[in-house]
């Protein structure tokens, strides 16, 4: 399995106190980089997933806030900064779901979904930039969804998978305005993960997305070899082709 070594290096991962963001936090505590543990309003499981970090590592510790506010991105960024150091990695995980038809949706749970997937994803990214624009180095990895590359689109979800495609763009643009900055910006996009809420009737394969399929794709993004390859977006869907649903 791939791994790279992530020593003194500072990795902020947004919505880590539970699921995908968790296991990509301790991945990289794993890996040698300090954790910052970020949750909105998941204490404990944040403090157990940092704890777990910290005996990887020895430097992990959490930041609460909500990632759509931009005085709160500042905020949870001066804590990391003051416990941890700058930030070199970031991973832009959070991300509502809501698996429903669009007239069933509420005003207030369609700009939650745009705002936690695409609008946070621009603010600590922009957040994040000037720090490694000085240090030469910096990874923003970001998680889109697979088939949103291709604007995919249905009745049931539809905020959701138009802010995945978003950030699918905002990627590529990232990426494009940071060429001469020493940081790569890059998408993962998996299709179902292994703890997934809801499962379509058949898994490609045979089988969902496992965390180490999300990992092997991450640590290839943040290895210092792959420091060309920017603007990329990667799907993890063992084939799936979204058209055929």
């Amino acid at each position: 399995m791939l791994t790279t070594d992530l020593s003194d290096r500072v990795a902020l991962v947004t919505g880590s106190a539970n699921g995908v963001g968790r296991e990509f936090a301790l991945s990289m505590a794993e890996a040698g980089a300090s954790v910052a543990v970020h949750y909105h309003t998941s204490d404990e499981a944040a403090r157990a997933t940092a704890a777990v970090a910290r005996e990887e590592s020895g430097a992990a510790t959490t930041v609460q806030g909500d990632v759509t506010d931009p005085d709160e991105v500042d905020a949870i960024f001066d804590a990391v900064e003051a416990d941890l150091g700058t930030v070199d990695v970031l991973v832009n995980n959070v991300g509502d779901f809501a698996p429903r038809h669009w007239e069933a949706l509420s005003f207030e749970t369609w700009n939650r979904v745009l705002d936690t997937n695409l609008t946070a994803t621009y603010l600590c990214s922009k957040r994040a930039l000037p720090a490694m624009r000085e240090a030469e180095f910096g990874r923003i990895v970001n998680v889109g969804y697979a088939g949103t590359e291709k604007a995919l689109v249905y009745p049931k979800n539809f905020p959701y998978l138009v802010a995945k495609t978003g950030v699918i763009m905002f990627t590529r643009m990232l990426a494009n305005d940071t060429t001469s900055d020493g940081i790569t910006v890059n998408c993962i996009s998996p299709y179902v993960v292994e703890n997934s809420d809801e499962f379509p009737d058949e898994a490609p394969r045979g089988r969902w997305a496992s965390f180490d399929d999300l990992r092997q794709v991450l640590f290839f993004f943040l290895d210092p070899d792959s420091d060309y390859v920017s603007g990329e977006n990667v799907e993890i869907d063992g084939g799936w082709i979204p058209e055929a649903l």
